[in-house]
């Protein structure tokens, strides 16, 4: 009898929900904006991909939960985001030995083990700057949209200096970049580089080793990826959805936790 897993990453912005069977294959994944109450959000995905292949809450043999909301969700084991992303990352990609992960509010750096375990980690939590809000405040500054960022950071060819790390002070930079006719692509592309340049250094705190898997909502920007790959040296491995490996984590936990 097929036994299924679910995965369930409550992040400060996002909720994303993993359907795992129990040969490993991902049966369903879902993401939506987390709103004013994750777990309610999160309940809702579930049941959805549940309901979406015909199953029930019966059929679950055990729920992980990570991500900051997961001490509200019910499951049979809270992990924390650090180890599901190790998992779910070398899960995918074996070869894996440093991950990038940059989400809405915080980003990390992961140093894995050829066993797939963390040996390292770095965290930026404290401040804006090189997550994805960073991203969103510039965008919105500059009257554009979040999915317009990476392909007109790509089409630059002379971007422009963002010196601050600060939101506050590099909004200021960037108001006066545009007074002085910067285009926005050149602008984008100095904002891209200011997130690189905030998160490769942090590799410096775990050391940097490929193959490098770049994960989280901001891996979908081309124009970070771009920028990233230049300032570390080397080409980034993302996943088709680089925003549930967590998740997908998770739910390949859950499969360990009922093994056991």
């Amino acid at each position: 009898m097929q036994k299924y897993f679910v995965g369930v990453d409550i992040g400060s912005l996002t909720v994303k929900v993993v359907l795992l069977t129990d040969d490993l294959e991902i049966l369903g994944t879902s993401m939506t904006r987390a709103g004013f109450s994750g777990r309610d959000v999160a309940t809702r995905l579930k049941d959805q991909l549940l309901a979406d292949s015909r199953l029930t809450s019966q059929d679950v043999s055990a729920t992980v939960a990570t991500g900051y909301g997961r001490v509200t969700f019910p499951s049979d084991r809270e992990v924390s985001e650090i180890t599901c992303q190790a998992k779910g990352i070398s899960h995918l990609f074996p070869s894996a030995r440093t991950v990038i992960d940059i989400g809405g509010q915080d980003s990390k750096v992961i140093k894995l083990l050829p066993s797939g375990k963390v040996a390292d980690f770095a965290m930026n939590d404290k401040c804006a700057a090189g997550t994805g809000r960073f991203l969103e405040v510039m965008a919105t500054a500059l009257e554009v949209e979040w999915h317009e960022i990476g392909a007109l950071a790509s089409a630059s060819e002379n971007p422009a200096q963002i010196s601050s790390f600060c939101t506050v002070f590099a909004e200021s930079e960037i108001i006066s970049h545009v007074s002085s006719g910067a285009r926005k692509s050149d602008i984008l592309a100095g904002v891209c580089d200011s997130v690189a340049s905030r998160v490769a250094s942090m590799t410096r705190r775990t050391g940097l080793e490929p193959d490098i898997v770049f994960t989280g909502g901001v891996a979908h920007n081309q124009g970070v990826v771009n920028a990233l790959a230049k300032q570390l040296g080397y080409p980034l491995l993302v996943f088709r959805e680089p925003v549930i490996t967590a998740a997908l984590g998770a739910a390949i936990l859950a499969r360990e936790i009922r093994k056991v």
